[in-house]
């Protein structure tokens, strides 16, 4: 193990995120009553040009008119990107009329370290002059090939970002790949075309103390697509998937929620290791099969979720 470690910068519960365009107070509301962990309030993509300063006066209103909180949510606003001049008005208008209510701000298109360094120079500064005493986080969507380049900067410019997300439709667009589908499998591609930026993302991710979430899956009518798109980013090291759809945010926390069985293993495994590190030893047999060290990291994982799940 290396002298030097980076843990965990924040842990937040956020195996289903539920994008909800802005322009939508009806959506809003909903999505507040809803199951998923987080939040995010679109300022983005998903609400047309006409529309963009109406959807940040109804995101600053639900931020402080809704107790995110105290449902058991994370809230987040996507905001829009530093190529637009939309970018500057929703950060100032977000953090001084919300900025102790909203949790993390969500920054598309992310392609270099200055990118974040712009939004918390300006998210700094507000905090200070308005006296704020929470921490708004920060979370880079990682989807062009600019920014799966710098990943790896990216994930070490510390400060205040906690997460990564990998944004599948615009990282293909990106990419000029032949496709047009929003994630799932390609059927002209052997295999999972998105693998290799999904787990290049995520080591950046494991290796500098951040969580790693998975994008949209456009076919809200394939249940079955999408909880398998979601399995696989689970396999790969991601803690959550988004829902563009409210239906796809039970499959989210199924599919990111460890089972029954899972858990009682995971804390059977740590009090096996528990019971022969009493006897001097560093490995132990459960269940026919050698545990290690290794094995009580991998349940401790397991069990932080079990936890945080709990407690919501």
């Amino acid at each position: 193990m290396s002298h030097r470690l980076y843990p965990l910068k924040k842990q937040r519960l956020q195996r289903s995120e539920l994008a909800v365009p802005a322009s939508n107070p009806t959506m809003i509301d909903k999505a507040a009553e809803g199951a998923a962990d987080y939040v995010f309030l679109d300022l983005e993509d998903a609400v047309a040009p006409p529309e963009k300063e109406q959807a940040r006066k109804n995101a600053i209103q639900a931020l402080n008119d809704i107790d995110w909180a105290g449902k058991g949510k994370t809230v987040s606003v996507r905001i829009n990107g530093l190529d637009t001049h939309y970018m500057y008005r929703d950060v100032v208008d977000v953090m001084e009329q919300a900025g102790d209510r909203v949790h993390t701000l969500l920054v598309p298109k992310v392609g270099e370290t200055g990118d974040l360094y712009m939004v918390e120079a300006m998210v700094n500064q507000i905090e200070m002059a308005k006296g704020f005493k929470t921490r708004v986080g920060l979370e880079a969507l990682i989807e062009t090939a600019l920014g799966m380049a710098n990943v790896e900067d990216i994930a070490r410019f510390g400060g205040r970002l906690e997460a990564m997300h990998f944004g599948v439709a615009d990282f293909a667009a990106s990419m000029r790949a032949r496709t047009v589908n929003i994630g799932g499998l390609n059927p002209v591609y052997p295999g999972d075309q998105w693998h290799a930026a999904i787990a290049r993302m995520v080591t950046a991710c494991r290796a500098f103390g951040l969580r790693a979430i998975d994008g949209p899956f456009g076919d809200f009518s394939d249940p079955e697509g999408y909880k398998a798109g979601a399995r696989r980013a689970a396999a790969l090291g991601c803690e959550g998937k988004w829902a563009i759809h409210p239906s796809q945010v039970a499959l989210a926390n199924e599919v990111f929620s460890p089972t029954e069985a899972e858990v009682t293993k995971a804390r059977r495994i740590i009090e096996e290791l528990r019971a022969a590190e009493a006897k001097g030893k560093g490995a132990a047999s459960l269940d026919g099969k050698m545990i290690d060290a290794a094995s009580e990291r991998m349940a401790a994982n397991v069990l932080v979720v079990a936890d945080a799940i709990a407690g919501r």
